[in-house]
């Protein structure tokens, strides 16, 4: 199988692009089976008439409107013919249950909206007559009293004048909706600077990282001096005073020289911190050029490879789908099941009883599963093409579609692995996610000690979610080199992490930092660019939502663009690694990497 503990030949003999087989194939059969599941859900819903409740409206009898309903046991006015009913009254439409996300208000199934307002139960009745729903509003007065206005609710009119009447909201709303041609075009600005920025970073790289590592050697040096300074300045201050304030106050004696020892503390501490940081910086300055280096080549990756932008484009509309799905037939599961009459209200609700109530839960957990599955499938796209290039030593024979052919090879064989790696980050997401809703649910409940508890259990489980993840990347890039199962990749990848364990710090440090500069210049650039051309509204406080709405968005590109961009980066570097090993440069043994990373060997 290619697990821990499998028969696995445990000494790997890296070969980029041989020896292709299926891996992890009880895994595939496992998610096909839970996708299987998923699916049953949403033909339960359809089948048992949750769909249709939802899509056509029932009333509160438990009558589809709009069909020909059969007879619930129990319910009186059940089982009634609306085929020419089909639509639904409520007759007060504010009455909503926040706690249950309800709608408490009776509801009629009716042939006609009402063309006016319903003041009187009189307006009712007669409007019930024409409807052919009179029995229901008669039954209604007697189960409970029908409110004598019933189209509108106090609080309904309260935010209907709020908006209305406050200006500055207002202006705001009027602002987008008079921007909205810029707010587009800097929409567009945006998505235009991330895909260039993949491509030019290489050049601005290294600008980027020796002005932070200046940044941060002179901070240090700076903030040490300060320190002794201020330790001298102290010592020359009490020698000159001492005799003066014995005399006066002692205690004030000892504060001061309690003072004096804390700025020695701080100013010994920050000068043993600054010559270890000098040292650090003296002895990795070859690692840094190397992060350099590995921007530089991901820069020719992009051009090599130009169909990774659509990778951000590809998974956001995966993933957009699948979502859609998921909430519709989570609504649907919310009008499906067993006709209940709500003892309060005299209403009947439709509830999931008994085993079925799981189905929810089980929902919920393809949620995550899939979702985490869409990702780690661009992951291994991302993964191979990259293996690909590198791997290739003549970069006039790539394949015509590296992209295509990386996702041709996941879909035959690598599907299993994908699927054992989204569902290991599911073991850890779900029960973070429920902490988090407990955490939410007891605020201002529970003891200091039980909310230090719960966010130190959510805050592990966090930093086990993020070490998971970038092992399970370095596993799918092992995986897309050599073909191994999931287990054998995540070892494999992760001795060699470990091998060059200052390298991946340095890696991840100084490219995290470089990448979060290029999200904010995307972000930036573009709000200069949203300030000059609304620069012709005088009305300033116009401004904001437009900006706001372009900066989130930018943001929002620019951080799905250089995802990618790390991903590039990450693999490419498990590839340098791996080359690095196995190679020397001698005949037979010779180097796949490009001439940009031969001198960092």
């Amino acid at each position: 199988m290619g697990c821990c503990g499998s028969t696995e030949r445990t000494k790997r003999e890296w070969r980029p692009l041989e020896d292709r087989s299926c891996t992890d194939l009880p895994w595939f059969l496992l998610f096909t089976v839970f996708c299987v599941g998923m699916g049953s859900i949403c033909g339960f819903t359809i089948v048992t008439g949750g769909a249709a409740r939802l899509v056509f409206g029932y009333d509160s009898y438990g009558n589809t409107c709009g069909q020909r309903n059969e007879q619930i046991e129990g319910v009186r006015l059940s089982g009634l013919d609306h085929r020419d009913r089909k639509f639904v009254f409520f007759l007060d439409p504010c009455n909503i249950d926040i706690v249950q996300r309800k709608i408490k208000s009776m509801a009629l199934c009716v042939s006609l909206c009402p063309p006016e307002e319903l003041k009187t139960y009189q307006d009712l009745k007669r409007f019930a007559m024409v409807n052919g729903e009179a029995s229901s509003v008669t039954h209604r007065v007697d189960v409970s009293p029908v409110a004598h206005r019933v189209d509108v609710s106090p609080f309904a009119e309260a935010v209907v004048t709020f908006v209305g009447d406050n200006s500055v909201l207002h202006r705001l709303i009027a602002g987008v909706a008079a921007s909205k041609e810029i707010i587009i075009g800097l929409c567009v600005l945006a998505l235009v600077l991330s895909m260039l920025l993949m491509v030019i970073i290489r050049y601005i790289s290294a600008v980027l990282v020796w002005i932070l590592t200046s940044l941060v050697v002179l901070g240090s040096l700076a903030g040490t001096s300060v320190l002794w300074w201020l330790y001298i300045d102290h010592r020359l201050y009490g020698n000159d005073t001492t005799v003066k304030i014995t005399k006066e106050v002692k205690d004030e004696v000892e504060v001061r020289r309690d003072s004096g020892q804390a700025l020695l503390v701080y100013a010994i501490a920050a000068t043993v911190f600054t010559i270890i940081l000098l040292l650090l910086m003296l002895f990795m300055r070859k690692r840094v050029a190397l992060t350099i280096a590995l921007f530089h080549v991901a820069g020719k990756v992009f051009l090599h490879l130009p169909l990774l932008t659509l990778q951000p484009f590809v998974t956001f509309l995966a993933l957009l789908l699948f979502w859609i799905y998921w909430i519709l037939v989570l609504l649907f599961l919310g009008t499906s099941g067993n006709p209940v009459q709500n003892e309060e209200t005299g209403l009947t609700e439709f509830r999931l009883t008994g085993p079925l109530q799981y189905l929810t839960w089980y929902h919920a957990v393809g949620l995550v599963w899939i979702s985490e599955f869409i990702l780690a499938c661009q992951q291994m796209t991302v993964a191979g093409a990259v293996v690909t290039y590198y791997f290739t030593r003549d970069k006039t024979r790539l394949p015509v579609t590296p992209i295509l052919s990386s996702v041709l090879r996941l879909v035959r064989y690598h599907l299993g692995t994908v699927a054992k790696g989204s569902f290991i980050i599911t073991l850890v997401k779900i029960p973070r996610l429920v902490l988090m809703y407990i955490h939410n649910q007891l605020k201002g409940k529970e003891n200091a000690c039980a909310r230090c508890l719960l966010k130190t259990c959510i805050c592990c489980l966090w930093c086990l979610e993020k070490c998971l993840n970038y092992l399970n990347q370095n596993a799918y890039a092992a995986t897309a080199i050599n073909s191994t199962s999931f287990c054998t990749s995540a070892r494999d990848a992760f001795v060699i992490l470990v091998e060059n364990a200052l390298r991946v710090a340095t890696i991840n440090a100084v490219g995290d930092f470089v990448l979060f500069l290029g999200k904010i210049l995307i972000v930036t650039s573009t709000a200069f660019a949203g300030v000059l051309l609304l620069n012709y509204q005088r009305d300033y406080a116009e401004w904001l939502l437009p900006l706001i709405i372009v900066c989130l968005f930018a943001f929002l590109v620019a951080h799905c663009f250089l995802s990618i961009f790390e991903i590039v980066v990450d693999v490419l570097f498990l590839c340098f690694a791996i080359d690095t090993k196995y190679n020397d440069g001698t005949p037979g043994k010779e180097f796949f990497m490009d001439k940009a990373l031969m001198v960092r060997t």
